[in-house]
Order: structure tokens, then C-alpha cells, then sequence
């Protein structure tokens, strides 16, 4: 995809993103994809149908990476965020990827489901949308009059020293090939080829999930739109000057390239090749209001959080499945207020949510998009697990006795600490 111009590139990049995120909405809608209701499902009725679905996407996904890649018609090791960066930064990973899984759980749903709901008629997604957006925003800015962000106000201090520089990037592709001394782009493929076949027969093993219509097509639609994400921005060309450009490229070159600053970006980062993410978006969202709605604020991730909440509202109002919902008490305020507080801190510090780096993340293979991955899936299912114990004991099951026993139903703790009968 050549174009004669920075302006006409950026314009197919916005829209493109556009349609691609209307698609991503309205599917999600259609067929309730959830990551929070998959963890809910497995965790509280034994059924695996919704996170088969959400593994099915991170197969779809991978499988396009790994064959795009090696043929070199995408470029997610330059990605932003940087999933691959060599420096592993495990315990962002870990405590976000926790943090977001907790958060979720009080939300009653990820970023993306958040913006999903909004689109449904949900007040209360309006709430956590709002927080996110805030405690994003200034995790990675800084606070007015300031150069101190709450990320280094609360975290730098402590976990950058912990990040682990490693030779090579963190993918498993290239760690692996790294300690062979061999091609990186061929284990990389291999890597990739290994794990989609390892998903794959997990997921179709199932009978009941082979029968069920909308996880089928929620697991592969949305690998497929991730997919499409990655090879449009990775993709787009400015014919300049007799030379191919790439937007980033453009960007850095701007000064020698275009004839003044009309139409620049206010960021070169956020022109890298990408897919789905929504946790910082949304705080890039309170930026550009906050901003006065300036122009060159524009992100594909910015346009990507509109187009899932246009996508789902058009979905719902197509199905008449749109319904306001509000707040059934203060206490449900406040858990939602809270879970947007938790995954606005743990979207960004372990780089993306159950989106950005539990399916884009996966994608690429990097050790810290499944650190997160893990992160969130015990943090939302070990949270479920203490509200459904102190659900069933009430005033008999505190706190602490009920982390005992979760922990205890998850194998993470031995039997005989157990401190309630399990349920």
C-alpha cells in the first residue's frame, strides 16, 4: 500500500482502523466475547467454552504472525508497544497482568468489554471508562506543571533496577535461536507453528466447543481483525522523493521531508506497526479531550477505543439488545470504581491488558505478553474465587480464610491449609 503522501497514508491508516475496530465491536457484542466471563465460566462452572474461544484467538492471530513474519509481510518486533523489547521486564508483567485480572473482576469486564458495554447502554462502563482513562493517562504523563508521572512516582523506583536486559529480544523465537546460534526468523516461525498446533488441538478437542457457533466465530474473527491490524500498519508506504517510507520512517525524516508541520503527529511511536490494545488508548482518549480535541493527538488506538464502542452501539441497536443499565447499590459503585482503578494501573505496567497483550501480545510470542497473560488469568480467577467463598460462608469466611482456600482449590498451597470446606 504506496501513497503519494504522509497526509493520504495517515488518512487510510485512520480509517482503516476505524472499520477494522467497527467490525471488532459488533462481533464482540454479537457473540459475548468476554475474557473476564471466560475466566468466570472456567472458574465458577467448569465451563471452558468462552476461554477456548479466547485461546482460539490467540491461535488465529499467532499463526498469521508466525507465517506474515517469516515471509516479511509484517513487522511486530519494531511494534508499539514494544511486546519484544530486550528488556524483560517480568515483575511489570506479573503485578500488572495481576492487578488487571483483579480489576477486571470488579468491572465486570476487561477494556475492551468495558468499551463493548458502553456501546450496549451500560452507565456503569462510563464510570470504569473514566477512571481507566484518567490513572492511564498520567501513568505515562506527567501531572500538570510536573515531570513526575505516577508510574515514577509509585513504581519506577522499585521495579526498573528488577528488568532483565537480555541479549536478544524477548520472544521465544529469538531467545531460542539466540542460545543455538541459530536463523532467528526460522525459529521464530517454528515457535510459532509449535504453539498453534499445541492450542489448536486443545481447543477443537472439544466437542462442545466445536458445536458452539458464536465462540467459533468470536475466536476466529477477532484473531483475524488482530491479524488484519498488524498487516495494515505494517504496510503503509509514502512514496517520497523516489524512496519508500514507512510512517514512522516519514516521521523521523520529517523536517527533511515535508515542507512545514501541518498534518505532523504529535508522536512518531504510535505510527509503529500495532494491533489492538485499549488500556492506554483510553487514557490517549482523556489526552485528546483534554487537549481540546487536537488533531495531531490522533492514535490508531484513540480511533480504535470510538470504533469498538460505534461497533457494538450499532450491533445493539441492529439486535434491539440496548439497554441502560445502572449502579444496583453503592457497594456496586465502588467495585467498579475500584476495578477501573486497578486496571488503569495494571494495563499499563504490565504494557496491555487481556487485548493488548492477552491476544496482540501473544501474537508475537514475548515472554512478557505471557507473564501478563498469566498474570491476569490467576488475579481474575483467585479474586472470583474469595467473592464466591465469602459469597457462601458470609460473616464465617474472612478475608484471609478465604485466600487460604482459593489458593488451596488453585494447587498453589498445600490441603492442609485449608481453612474452609470447599464449595
Amino acid at each position: 500500500m504506496v501513497f503519494d503522501s504522509f497526509a493520504a497514508s495517515l488518512s487510510f491508516f485512520f480509517w482503516s482502523t476505524l472499520v477494522i475496530s467497527l467490525i471488532l465491536g459488533a462481533l464482540a457484542n454479537k457473540t459475548n466475547f468476554c475474557t473476564m466471563g471466560a475466566v468466570s465460566d472456567l472458574v465458577n462452572m467448569g465451563d471452558y467454552g468462552r476461554f477456548r474461544a479466547w485461546l482460539l484467538a490467540i491461535a488465529v492471530s499467532l499463526l498469521g504472525v508466525s507465517i506474515l513474519e517469516y515471509a516479511g509481510m509484517v513487522n511486530v518486533t519494531d511494534a508499539f508497544p514494544p511486546y519484544r523489547s530486550n528488556q524483560l521486564i517480568y515483575i511489570e508483567n506479573i503485578l500488572g497482568g495481576i492487578m488487571f485480572g483483579i480489576g477486571m473482576t470488579f468491572a465486570s469486564g476487561c477494556g475492551n468489554k468495558t468499551l463493548v458495554r458502553i456501546g450496549g447502554g451500560n452507565i456503569k462502563s462510563l464510570l470504569v471508562f473514566a477512571v481507566i482513562a484518567v490513572i492511564a493517562y498520567y501513568m505515562t504523563s506527567p501531572f500538570p506543571d510536573s515531570d513526575k508521572t505516577l508510574y515514577s512516582v509509585l513504581f519506577y523506583d522499585w521495579v526498573n533496577p528488577l528488568a532483565v536486559s537480555l541479549d536478544t529480544n524477548q520472544d521465544v523465537g529469538a531467545i531460542t535461536a539466540n542460545l543455538l546460534g541459530s536463523d532467528t526468523a526460522l525459529f521464530r516461525l517454528v515457535a510459532g507453528l509449535l504453539v498453534v498446533a499445541g492450542l489448536l488441538f486443545y481447543v477443537f478437542k472439544s466437542a462442545d466447543f466445536r458445536s458452539s457457533r458464536d465462540n467459533l466465530l468470536s475466536g476466529i474473527g477477532i484473531g483475524l481483525l488482530i491479524l488484519s491490524a498488524w498487516y495494515i500498519s505494517s504496510n503503509i508506504l509514502i512514496n517520497a522523493d523516489d524512496s519508500l517510507y514507512s510512517l514512522s520512517d516519514y516521521y523521523e525524516e520529517w523536517d527533511m521531508l515535508a515542507e512545514d508541520d501541518t498534518g505532523k503527529p504529535a508522536s512518531g511511536r504510535t505510527l509503529n506497526p500495532q494491533s489492538f490494545t485499549f488500556v492506554n488508548p483510553i487514557g490517549q482518549t482523556y489526552g485528546f479531550i483534554k487537549e481540546g480535541l487536537d488533531p495531531s493527538l490522533l492514535t490508531f488506538g484513540l480511533i480504535s477505543v470510538f470504533g469498538v464502542i460505534l461497533g457494538s452501539l450499532l450491533w445493539a441497536l441492529l439486535s434491539r439488545s440496548f439497554r441502560i443499565e445502572w449502579f444496583v447499590d453503592l457497594k456496586d459503585f465502588f467495585n467498579h470504581f475500584i476495578g477501573g482503578i486497578l486496571m488503569g494501573f495494571g494495563g499499563v505496567l504490565g504494557l496491555g491488558c487481556t487485548f493488548g497483550q492477552g491476544i496482540t501480545g501473544m501474537s508475537t510470542l514475548a515472554v512478557g505478553s505471557v507473564l501478563t497473560f498469566l498474570g491476569i488469568v490467576f488475579g481474575s480467577a483467585l479474586t472470583m474465587k474469595i467473592q464466591y467463598y465469602k459469597l457462601v460462608y458470609e460473616d464465617e469466611a474472612s478475608f484471609a480464610k478465604a485466600l487460604l482456600t482459593s489458593l488451596v482449590d488453585m494447587k498453589l498451597l498445600p490441603s492442609s491449609l485449608r481453612k474452609l470446606d470447599a464449595v
